[in-house]
């Protein structure tokens, strides 16, 4: 087995290229989780090299519970990279004062028990509200008061960020969706990312779940579905050119994965990892029981024929069309009708233990 591949996306900060994700261990994504578990879980990862955490303070519980980890495995704890998020509630942006945020970044301090933070990203749900420039600026007042280590964007168009960068926010890392189902980053924002220094953090590489073997040949599903990331992804896949099109590709991955001795996902997760710019993607788990499919990763290398015979599929693709998170910010729309926009408030609830 190869060792984890690992990304310096600023000297001396190097996160493992495949990042542990947290928003399955929400109480807000699926059924609950064995919290007990899931801390044991953490460090059967890290003990695999994958070191890097996402999560955010609005996915309900998992701060905490990272903070948990890093208290039950201090010997574990100095080897690992924890990237959170900052994402005010959509009913709180038109009254946002610097010392909100101020108040949840101490949160998240406390939560994960650090004195610093090594990575937040922002995201601000309505740019019709004024305020999104400043706070992020705020944030960046907190990385020289030594709060944040560095300050990443996730889910803004090319357009947003660019505001950002133009403003003088340090932004290192943008976490974007990016799949060989969902292309938009290759759109303009991937080519911006790279042109100013932005190392990108993607996810959706594996569309909940979707690419894999227990779905191929499958009858398309129909709701309710199992957990909010099915929920999401389905309706990606309908914009890609539906059931029967994804199937083509499922089963292309199977194709090539079975002469590489792997799986469909773990040919889709290769895939992303090889596209330009990217330093790390984003693996959902709830548990330790994909984990050496999901290091299998670093043993496989995709030929040119793999990579053409995957792209005269996705050329035939509809969509979905459009920048980065355009279609989820429209809150009329099928993508923006399903976010959950006000779930930091729930986070102020102590998390049971």
């Amino acid at each position: 087995m190869s060792e984890v591949e690992r990304h310096e996306i600023a000297p001396g900060y190097a996160i493992s290229r495949l990042l542990k994700g947290g928003w399955h261990l929400s109480s807000g994504h699926s059924a609950e989780v064995d919290r007990d578990r899931a801390i044991k879980d953490m460090a059967a990862f890290v003990e695999a090299g994958i070191t890097t955490f996402d999560c955010a303070d609005h996915y309900l519980g998992v701060e905490q519970m990272i903070g948990d980890f890093r208290r039950a495995y201090p010997s574990l704890a100095g080897e690992v990279q924890v990237h959170t998020k900052y994402v005010p509630d959509f009913e709180a942006l038109a009254t946002l004062r610097r010392e909100d945020t101020e108040r949840t970044i101490d949160r998240s301090l406390r939560r994960l028990g650090v004195e610093t933070l090594d990575v937040v990203q922002f995201y601000w749900w309505d740019w019709s509200v004024p305020g999104a420039v400043e706070m992020a600026l705020v944030l960046g007042d907190l990385v020289r008061a030594g709060k944040i280590r560095h300050l990443g964007a996730t889910n803004f168009s090319t357009g947003q960020l660019a505001q950002f960068v133009d403003a003088g926010v340090p932004i290192l890392v943008n976490q974007l969706q990016y799949s060989l189902v969902d292309n938009r980053p290759e759109a303009r924002q991937a080519d911006y990312c790279r042109e100013h220094g932005i190392a990108l953090l993607t996810y959706g590489h594996l569309l909940g779940g979707f690419l894999a073997e227990t779905w191929l040949g499958a009858e398309e599903p129909q709701e309710p579905y199992a957990n909010r990331s099915l929920v999401k992804y389905k309706l990606i896949i309908d914009d890609f050119g539906g059931w029967a099109l994804f199937q083509e590709l499922l089963a292309e991955l199977a194709r090539i994965g079975a002469r590489h001795g792997v799986g469909p996902g773990e040919v889709a997760l290769r895939w992303t990892l090889d596209r330009p710019g990217v330093a790390g993607c984003i693996v959902g788990a709830t548990s330790t029981r994909h984990l050496q499919r999901n290091l299998s990763v670093f043993d496989l290398r995709l030929g040119d024929d793999d990579r053409a015979a995957l792209a005269a599929i996705c050329e035939r693709r509809e969509g979905p069309a459009g920048d980065c998170y355009e279609l989820e910010s429209d809150r009329e729309g099928r993508h923006g009708r399903i976010m959950r926009r006000n779930q930091n408030k729930l986070e102020d609830r102590p998390w049971p233990g």
